[in-house]
């Protein structure tokens, strides 16, 4: 497993990173996964790989130093801003269903539930079935997402290239909801998203990382033996 700590980037320097650590895994033929956390400065819009961008006010975002970024993998639209940004990296090889997107996902995620396992935190996959009207990720619960008491807390998202897989994911820290429904113009259900300080007021960013690194460690030695 190859580790890298948290640092914090621009949002194409992140995206970008993910590219480049996807193109190294693919060339180099590595057998064993990246693990990545990493974080969002200034704030910043990503717009899924097949979404557009013409929803957005621009000039809004501009006068509020938000920047806006395509991703590599699908989905929808999201503000990165009071969160925790992972990236897991590895070939399909790897994991014992890797060409199932749906069970990677879930293999993948384990790394999540596990580490919040720790924290005391039970995390679930979601139960329901995507919403089509929304441009707002973190307001679509699908299969691949994982929520506390039924709300949405991380969102995650794949791309495949040459027999490799990039899931990168937010975790939610906090959110708010005035910002999300002018830059979506979108309401915001409560009901369906929660955060970390809604959940676990008291937990830090440091504890958070130690518990993801200790997690994803575990799962690399557990898928080798």
């Amino acid at each position: 497993m190859q580790f890298i700590d948290f640092e914090v980037k621009t949002g194409k320097e992140n995206m970008q990173t993910d590219s480049d650590l996807l193109d190294f895994a693919v060339n180099n033929k590595l057998k064993e996964p990246i693990f990545r956390l990493y974080g969002w400065s200034p704030a910043c819009v990503s717009i899924g790989r097949n979404q557009s961008d013409e929803f957005l006010d621009k000039t809004f975002l501009k006068s509020k130093n938000i920047d806006i970024v395509k991703r590599l993998t699908g989905g929808r639209a999201l503000l990165h801003d009071k969160e925790l940004t992972y990236s897991f990296i590895c070939p399909t090889s790897f994991l014992k269903n890797g060409q199932s997107v749906v069970n990677s996902y879930k293999e993948i995620s384990q790394i999540l539930i596990d580490a919040f396992e720790e924290l005391g935190i039970d995390l679930a996959f979601a139960s329901k079935k995507p919403q089509a009207k929304f441009d707002y990720c973190m307001s679509i619960s699908t299969g691949a997402d994982l929520c506390f008491e039924g709300k949405k807390l991380i969102g995650s998202a794949q791309f495949r290239k040459d027999g490799y897989i990039l899931q990168h994911g937010s975790i939610l820290f906090d959110y708010d909801k005035k910002l999300l429904k002018k830059i979506f113009s979108e309401n915001i259900d409560e009901n369906a998203i929660t955060s970390l300080k809604q959940i676990a007021p008291d937990l830090d960013f440091e504890t958070l990382k130690t518990c993801l690194k200790e997690s994803a460690q575990c799962f690399g030695k557990s898928m080798i033996q």
